[in-house]
């Protein structure tokens, strides 16, 4: 990654050295929304409902995928597990290794590098689902990672249904994108932080019908959804052949 374009990375390390910090994650539209830096270190205490709810389904040697600063690998390296980070930011990563977490690693999620059956869980969090970018890109994600999980392998990842909600630009936003053929809840966004600034990039908001029409046809299926206050939910994703 150009060091330029690593905002999010910056932006964890300076909250990592001293000082709250916030992030911008601009939509393509010109719609901001100001992130605080300081919720990827949130504590086990601090966390939501569905965040701690789904570190119960969690099994295995677990692969931690967009990690962030490492709030969820922490807690679950602290409680025994292997688990292993991975993120594409190599600050991130930086953060992670200084704040002790064992193995943390810079890493793309397109091409995941280790031997089949290599992991029991893959952790996608923080709108994880958002990650696949598209449907296309997500089922092509998804049949990439099925042989890296084992036999009874499942994928535990946090969505966020776009149709819950009622606010006037987000509803234009999504008659906009249906007008272009694309689906409502894929968005383009790009992270902006001081003079940092990201390439711009999908993140897919999923109703739970797409998510299990998306799964089924990647040659998975969904176990369960854990359901939040709000539009957020969790969703537990198995092998076919579990």
């Amino acid at each position: 990654m150009n060091p330029n374009e690593d905002a999010h990375g910056n932006a964890m390390w300076d909250r990592f050295v001293g000082g709250k910090q916030n992030h911008v994650i601009e939509r393509d539209d010109g719609f901001l929304v100001v992130m605080d830096t300081g919720s990827f270190f949130q504590e086990y205490d601090e966390w939501n409902y569905l965040h701690k709810k789904a570190m119960q389904y969690v099994k295995g040697r677990i692969l931690d995928l967009g990690c962030g600063a490492g709030r969820h690998s922490l807690y679950l390296q602290n409680k025994g597990y292997d688990v292993t980070g991975i993120d594409n930011s190599p600050l991130a990563i930086k953060v992670c290794r200084s704040r002790g977490l064992g193995k943390a690693l810079v890493g793309d999620i397109e091409n995941l590098d280790f031997p089949p059956a290599s992991f029991d869980t893959f952790l996608i969090m923080g709108n994880g689902l958002g990650l696949l970018g598209s449907p296309q890109g997500g089922r092509r994600l998804l049949k990439k990672w099925y042989p890296l999980l084992s036999k009874d392998g499942i994928i535990v990842a946090e969505g966020n249904d776009p149709y819950k909600t009622a606010d006037p630009l987000n509803l234009a936003y999504q008659k906009r994108n249906r007008e272009r053929g694309r689906m409502a809840g894929q968005i383009r966004v790009r992270i902006r932080y001081k003079q940092y600034k990201t390439k711009w990039f999908d993140i897919l908001l999923a109703s739970r019908k797409v998510v299990q029409k998306l799964v089924r046809e990647s040659g998975w299926r969904v176990r369960q959804f854990l359901d939040g206050k709000d539009s957020y939910y969790i969703v537990i994703i198995e092998k076919t052949n579990s």
